[in-house]
């Protein structure tokens, strides 16, 4: 017999991840409830999907009482801001996002007996002590940096999570993503790959961080949403880390957006931010052996998709 489609709600649907999810849901056959309040979201992300009828939108602030007439199969909270820049400008709503919206989100997974998945991320390691950084790993966080307001809210919404499955049985998965990238970033997002592209394209200098000799792990977002759909389809509860485990400096990053795009930019160099973590590689162990997972897309295949994203004027 065929199953009937999931009602699955996203929040943070009109982000970068979230509305490649909901996409890709959606192509799946699935119903999807979107829920967003624009702080960093942007409706364009998400104005093609309005044409299937199986697709709502709510505006709304996770940190308020949520309430979504009809089932659930599952609730992907995926709301907060993501990148430095947007942390440093809404610091309160960082933490208020990752506690107060994940209380809400974990309150109605249980109201509609619905899996609940958590968006976190490798930034729970801080400045790793341990490469590559399994999921075993507890971490080296500074909880009164700058950065702590975006890395304690994820660690606290973790163990937020986890106490709501073991004290309401309730059905967790939670994510530990690390370094993404693709179309519908921003070009004012402030991570390395938009801003190299977005300075490679308009002939400015590339600005690279302290010596460039720190390194990210860059995943291509298809890949990422196939990690997390086979993740929300698994029995796992404990964290899973899905990244790419191909390593390279920020330096080698720049150096390569620099190729792709034919700029003559210059390099640049600015002194390193607080915390900034100077290794970041996810152990991959725990997805190839509990969802058959592991990257497909090569860095430079990614890289030139999303050069023709900014080239586009998105």
């Amino acid at each position: 017999m065929k199953r009937r489609p999931r009602r699955v709600l996203i929040t943070g649907a009109a982000g970068f991840l979230g509305s490649h999810l909901a996409e890709t849901l959606l192509a799946r056959g699935e119903e999807v409830v979107g829920m967003d309040n624009f702080i960093t979201g942007r409706v364009e992300n998400i104005d093609h999907l309005f044409k299937s009828d199986r697709f709502t939108f709510i505006k709304q602030d996770v940190t308020n009482f949520i309430h979504v007439p009809g089932p659930l199969d599952a609730v992907l909270h995926f709301a907060s801001p993501a990148s430095p820049i947007d942390y440093a400008l809404y610091p309160i709503p960082t933490l208020k996002v990752g506690a107060l919206g994940t209380h809400k989100a974990l309150g109605l997974a249980k109201e509609k007996g619905a899996v609940f998945m958590l968006a976190s991320t490798s930034e729970t390691y801080g400045d790793p002590l341990v490469n590559p950084q399994p999921e075993s790993y507890w971490g080296n966080v500074n909880p009164i940096g700058p950065r702590g307001v975006y890395d304690e809210a994820k660690r606290f919404a973790e163990a937020m999570t986890m106490a709501y499955h073991r004290y309401h049985g309730m059905p967790v998965r939670i994510v530990r993503i690390f370094n993404t990238y693709g179309p519908r970033m921003r070009r004012e997002d402030g991570r390395a790959v938009p801003n190299f592209i977005t300075q490679a394209l308009a002939g400015k200098p590339l600005t690279v961080y302290g010596d460039g000799s720190q390194t990210r792990s860059l995943c291509y977002v298809s890949d990422l949403v196939d990690g997390i759909l086979r993740l929300l389809d698994s029995k796992s509860t404990g964290p899973v880390n899905i990244g790419n485990p191909h390593e390279l400096t920020i330096l080698q990053i720049a150096e390569a957006i620099k190729r792709l795009t034919k700029s003559k930019s210059r390099i640049v160099r600015k002194p390193l931010p607080t915390d900034d973590p100077k290794v970041r590689r996810p152990d991959i162990t725990l997805a190839k052996k509990l969802l058959g997972w592991s990257p497909k897309v090569p860095v430079e295949v990614g890289l030139r998709r999303t050069i023709a994203y900014f080239k586009a004027g998105c």
